[in-house]
């Protein structure tokens, strides 16, 4: 199969040069079923014709009482991405870890091989292909077994990386508080441990490449018990970030002010236009690891904390997932959920079933959630249009602030924690803190002055209404 040129991507004094293997596992099987399912409906018109129950010009097949199996079966479902697609995301995978792609390769079979994933052909063109374009890596769109892992270092010239190591590597790049570095060695000894029996290319290196970045990266030539001693170590560590974790929430949750959380692939650049925030904006995935949590107003004067959390991705590491635990609990407090969704991405239906995946594993799945439906100033002034009068979700452009008051507006209606309340209220003029009060939380509706007292007909948060309950007039 011929290999295609890619693109530098990445910076730095030395950017590594990766052969990307892509594979589409059970495509032949997928080709036969379809085959035989076109085959049999062929079968059926044809017999359907010689019996004469309908014309040759009318053969519809979804109307002929057979089940549209080709239709189904002819395509992937909407929620998977195909070989190709699949590559492309996984060459922005690459980018974000500061490579640059030198080559691509997608090798089809009906079922993995045991001893390499792809077999014994497809490794020499690999080799042949890695040394000609002097790759510093070969690149996996897969996980690999130890043995396959193995095999495959001893097979071609340069170092061999699986999905997950590099997910894990990009992580480690990205990893800057104490915490987030925790979760990451972690999540890269766990992963580690099992491929320890062997001391390959990628278990020998001791930094400077993809791949070897991160904590533990000068401890690959330790046994399995110190290996285990220390996991057991970060545990403890990362158990005492979530006690803290959890206090905090406690200390927040005394006072009424629910957290909303910003869920999807990337966050940031949405969650800095609802809060004026300077948190880091970035193209790559995973730029930002820690969560940030930042108060913001409803239109209802209601306030609320705003958590941007690590971006999700299909396939997402288990030992990552569990390892992020504490901070991905921010996700299973919150009392709504936005989930952001590239509105110009052709993989979307994909991408939401991938996070959906996600939250499903958190226990998430069933809270409140708000699409959102984001970058909508990439499209045509139509499909904006389109997007705009769809139910049920709310489009917004993070660039331009389009959309901004709509959003806000949804995630009043989807609170339900201290809810909004009107009621009439009637106060001395004297009490220039409790009008401050009521101007700075509430909406004023009507305000009228009786002599030395103010009456005012106002709506805001329950919360602020009961300590105003000794102005109150009436209820609503």
């Amino acid at each position: 199969m011929a290999f295609e040129q890619g693109r530098t991507v990445g910076s730095g004094d030395h950017t590594e040069r990766a052969v990307l293997v892509g594979v589409d596992l059970g495509a032949r099987s997928r080709a036969n079923r379809t085959a035989q399912a076109g085959a049999r409906q062929a079968a059926v018109g044809a017999d359907l014709l010689a019996l004469g129950e309908i014309a040759p010009a009318s053969l519809n097949l979804a109307d002929s009482g057979v089940p549209p199996a080709t239709t189904a079966q002819a395509r992937s479902s909407s929620t998977e991405l195909n070989a190709e697609e699949s590559l492309a995301e996984f060459r922005e995978l690459v980018w974000s870890a500061g490579g640059e792609v030198a080559a691509e390769l997608l090798q089809r079979r009906a079922r993995p091989d045991p001893a390499t994933l792809i077999g014994a052909g497809k490794v020499e063109e690999i080799a042949g292909v890695a040394a000609s374009v002097e790759a510093d890596l070969v690149l996996f769109d897969h996980d690999l077994t130890p043995t396959q892992l193995r095999n495959l270092e001893a097979a071609l010239p340069c170092r061999v990386l699986d999905r997950t190591q590099l997910i894990l590597d990009i992580f480690a790049r990205h990893a800057h508080t104490r915490e987030g570095q925790l979760q990451v060695e972690l999540a890269q000894l766990e992963y580690m441990l099992p491929r320890l029996t062997g001391k390959g290319k990628a278990m020998s290196q001791l930094g400077g490449g993809i791949g070897t970045r991160g904590p533990g990266e000068t401890k690959l030539e330790t046994d399995r018990r110190q290996i285990k001693r220390r996991i057991d170590q970060l545990k403890l560590n990362l158990e005492s970030v979530r006690q803290v974790r959890k206090q905090q929430r406690q200390r927040r949750e005394s006072v009424p002010v629910p957290t909303v959380a910003l869920v999807g692939y990337t966050n940031s650049t949405l969650f800095n236009q609802l809060t004026g925030a300077q948190v880091l904006q970035s193209s790559r995935m995973f730029a930002t690891l820690d969560p940030k949590l930042c108060a913001i107003e409803l239109p209802s004067r209601r306030k609320i904390l705003l958590s941007d959390t690590v971006g999700f991705i299909r396939n997402l590491p288990h030992t990552l997932v569990t390892s992020f635990r504490a901070t991905l609990e921010e996700v299973a407090q919150a009392e709504v959920l936005l989930h952001v969704r590239d509105a110009n991405s052709a993989y979307g239906a994909e991408q939401k079933a991938q996070v959906e995946k996600v939250l499903d594993a958190l226990d998430s799945l069933a809270k409140p959630r708000i699409e959102v439906l984001n970058k909508i100033d990439l499209l045509g002034e139509h499909e904006r249009q389109g997007l705009m009068e769809r139910s049920g979700e709310v489009a917004v452009s993070a660039r331009t602030g389009e959309g901004m008051d709509a959003l806000l507006a949804a995630i009043d209606r989807a609170l339900h924690s201290d809810p909004v309340m009107e009621a009439e209220l009637r106060v001395p003029q004297h009490e220039g803190a409790v009008l401050a009060a009521i101007e700075a939380g509430m909406i004023v509706h009507t305000r009228e002055y009786e002599g030395n007292m103010v009456r005012l007909t106002v709506s805001g948060p329950a919360s602020l209404m009961g300590r105003l309950r000794q102005y109150r007039l009436r209820d609503e």
